[in-house]
Parts: structure tokens; C-alpha cells; sequence
């Protein structure tokens, strides 16, 4: 891809992961924000795509190189990926916008450290729609007592692993956030046709994997004499592909430390 040229300085982002179903999307997104080039797409040492055409770019796994020439790195790849993405990042000094779901408690805590030495920003659902949910959840959750039940279900495509998803679990600690309590404390996760028995001040989870739905949320709460719906649906990979590059060009510049998408959003202040 073409270095674009403009009045301000173009931001150029190194994609992990560019041969995935989100890299792909990334890439053609990209299109769409005439402050931005990705500068190198970049894929796993054992891929068999290394070499090939990506767009105007050909496929790489030198991390090292794409860093020396890029300002920040987007990660949609896999853990163990972005385990070596982040010690290459505290390296070149460079930020890293992270969109991998399925972090352990390892990874997290490494993520945490790295954010001592460089900007990190990073999220299981990058869509602004989404993000915007979760605030609303927080909110509603702050506001409702507990005689409310909280019941959450993620749908997503068939291929997708993780259950329930990274968005459903922040889902879930912006509603255990907003009562003032610890999610492990009150969730309950479902499996679809089984119905397990819930008390007051419950945040339950239900996940259904089929067909090839990009990624729909839902948070109800649940009274004796009213309900309350909150949703969000993504019409397609898109939705996150632009908030992950709104998301790369807010933290270039940006000092080290660990960021929210609320951050870019600007909503850090509004929260309950």
C-alpha cells in the first residue's frame, strides 16, 4: 500500500495478523481514513502466505523491520502472537492497539507491565457502538437495584472459540462495576437449552455460536414489574476495523500506560 499524501503527517501502522478475517477487513477499511497507511501486513514465521500480494504490500513476519518503519502496531492475531508483539513493541518504543480475545491472566499481567514503557490500548470489541454499550450497561446497572437480573448472551459465528466472548465479559464487570461488586461473584454462565436457577443481584451468561453472525450483544435487566433491553449489533468486521484504526491514530504520541477505548471516546469522565 501506498504511502498517501496531505497536509498532516500520515500515521503509518504495521497490522499482526493481516492475513486473518479482521486483518483483511483492516486493510480495506484503511481505504476509508486518508490520515493513515498501513505500512506493513504482517503474519506468523510459518505462514504460507509470506511473500504474497497484500494489497500493494507483500506479507512479512519481520516485526522488527515493520516497527523500525511504522508508528504504531494493530494486533489481531493470536496470543501467543501478541505475546512476542508486545516484548517487540517495548523494544522499538513504539504503541500497540491490541483486538486479540482469550488473554490469560499471564498475559494480562505482561500487558500491564509493558504499559510501564509504552502506550497500550487494549479491547476485545473495538466497534464505538459497542464500547458505548458497555458504558450504558454501567450506568443502568448503577441505577437498578439488585432485584434486577441481569441476563447477557453473545452470538457469534460458528468458527469463533472463545465462549463467552470478550465483549460479554467486559459486558459483564461494566455491570458488576456499576453495583459495586466482583463479577466472579455473581456470574453464571448458561448453555443454551439449560436454564440454571438465578438470585437477585445474578449477571447471567448465555453464548450461541452459528451461522456466520459477526458479533451481536445483548444486556437485559430483568424486574418484577418491567425489563430493560440494551443491544448492539455489528453489521459486519467493519465496525471493528474502524475503531481499531480511530483507536491507532488517538494513542500515537500518546504517554505510556494502559488505555481504554472510553479513552479515545472520551467518555473516561463520564462513567458512574
Amino acid at each position: 500500500m501506498s504511502r498517501k499524501q496531505g497536509k498532516h503527517p500520515i500515521i503509518n501502522i504495521a497490522l499482526l495478523g493481516a492475513a486473518g478475517r479482521m486483518g483483511r477487513t483492516l486493510m480495506e477499511t484503511a481505504g476509508d481514513f486518508p490520515g493513515i497507511c498501513i505500512s506493513a501486513a504482517l503474519v506468523t514465521a510459518d505462514s504460507p502466505v509470506i511473500g504474497q500480494d497484500a494489497g500493494g504490500l507483500a506479507y512479512t513476519e519481520d516485526l522488527e523491520k515493520a516497527l523500525a518503519h511504522s508508528d504504531v502496531l494493530v494486533d489481531f492475531s493470536t496470543p501467543a502472537s501478541t505475546s512476542m508483539a508486545i516484548d517487540a513493541c517495548v523494544v522499538a518504543h513504539k504503541p500497540i492497539i491490541i483486538g486479540v480475545t482469550g488473554l490469560d491472566g499471564v498475559l494480562k499481567k505482561k500487558l500491564t507491565m509493558a504499559g510501564q514503557s509504552i502506550p497500550i490500548l487494549a479491547a476485545p470489541n473495538m466497534s464505538l457502538g459497542a464500547v458505548l454499550l458497555m458504558q450504558l450497561a454501567r450506568i443502568a446497572a448503577s441505577a437498578l437495584s439488585e432485584d434486577f437480573v441481569v441476563d447477557i448472551k453473545d452470538q457469534h459465528h460458528r468458527h469463533k472459540k472463545d465462549t463467552p466472548s470478550g465483549t460479554a465479559l467486559a459486558l459483564g464487570e461494566a455491570v458488576a462495576a456499576g453495583r459495586g461488586v466482583e463479577l466472579k461473584e455473581r456470574a453464571i454462565f448458561e448453555v443454551p437449552g439449560q436454564v440454571r436457577p438465578t438470585k437477585p443481584g445474578s449477571i447471567r451468561f448465555t453464548s450461541i455460536r452459528q451461522g456466520e453472525i459477526v458479533g451481536d450483544h445483548t444486556v437485559t435487566f430483568t424486574g418484577s414489574t418491567e425489563h430493560l433491553e440494551l443491544a448492539h449489533r455489528a453489521h459486519s468486521r467493519a465496525a471493528f476495523a474502524r475503531g481499531a484504526l480511530t483507536a491507532a491514530c488517538w494513542i500515537v504520541g500518546k504517554q505510556p500506560g494502559m488505555y481504554a477505548m472510553v479513552d479515545v471516546l472520551g467518555l473516561q469522565a463520564r462513567q458512574p
